[in-house]
């Protein structure tokens, strides 16, 4: 049977590039179906009735929602380039530390580009003692699955692209090279891979997407 592997996201979705990543590196073929969220199709609602969000991967007519279950599928459905450890404790620990990244670094990067004032000078002191915690677990190795990406790095992976963009956006820099030397170092590793590298949205792009959305985000706050 044919593996039919469709990708339902939107260019600038972190959440759906993750996905790519991991469909990328496992080497497997599938088709992109560009959504709009203001003009929802009719299969993303049918295929994720209870978020209608994306990303949703679909395998042989089946959807699967939400991207780090997305991700566990794809490594167990395709298991032959993994992107966990055969050990249990390692894999009990990237799991971990993939949480830790949408859990704690997630809402301190959108807290930080969406504030302002002293509340935007609390969201970055948050942010950075993240990332420091986060810098921790690379435990000096190349990529947080040690010379290649695992589970970590996919979770994680659409953090360098859009920090950056962000600290473009708000001129302000969060990821010094002097304060955090392995994380750089991931960051300009990860993002020079090719199979990371050919599904990056256009950093010109990106940065215009990022300043309306923040403009739109203070407005409403005022």
């Amino acid at each position: 049977m044919s593996e039919e592997v469709k990708l339902h996201s939107i260019w600038e979705s972190p959440f759906g590039f993750r996905v790519q990543i991991a469909l990328s590196f496992k080497g497997i073929e599938y088709e992109y179906i560009e959504e709009y969220l203001k003009d929802k199709s009719e299969l993303l609602l049918r295929y994720n009735p209870v978020h209608k969000k994306v990303p949703v991967l679909v395998h042989r007519g089946k959807p699967i929602p939400e991207s780090m279950v997305i991700i566990e599928y794809v490594e167990e459905t395709w298991p032959e380039k993994p992107i966990l450890s055969e050990d249990l404790h390692e894999r009990a620990m990237a799991r971990f530390w993939a949480k830790f990244s949408d859990d704690k670094c997630s809402p301190a990067i959108f807290k930080y580009f969406s504030t302002q004032g002293e509340e935007h000078d609390k969201a970055k002191a948050e942010l950075v003692e993240n990332l420091k915690t986060l810098e921790g677990a690379l435990k000096g190795n190349k990529f947080f699955g040690g010379e290649t990406i695992g589970l970590v790095d996919i979770a994680a992976g659409w953090m360098p692209m859009w920090i950056q963009r962000i600290e473009e956006v708000l001129g302000n820099k969060v990821v010094e090279e002097n304060s955090f030397p392995h994380l750089q170092g991931w960051f300009h590793d990860l993002l020079n891979l090719p199979f990371v590298n050919q599904n990056l949205p256009p950093p010109e792009k990106l940065r215009e997407h990022l300043k309306n959305f923040r403009n739109s985000l203070l407005a409403r706050s005022t």
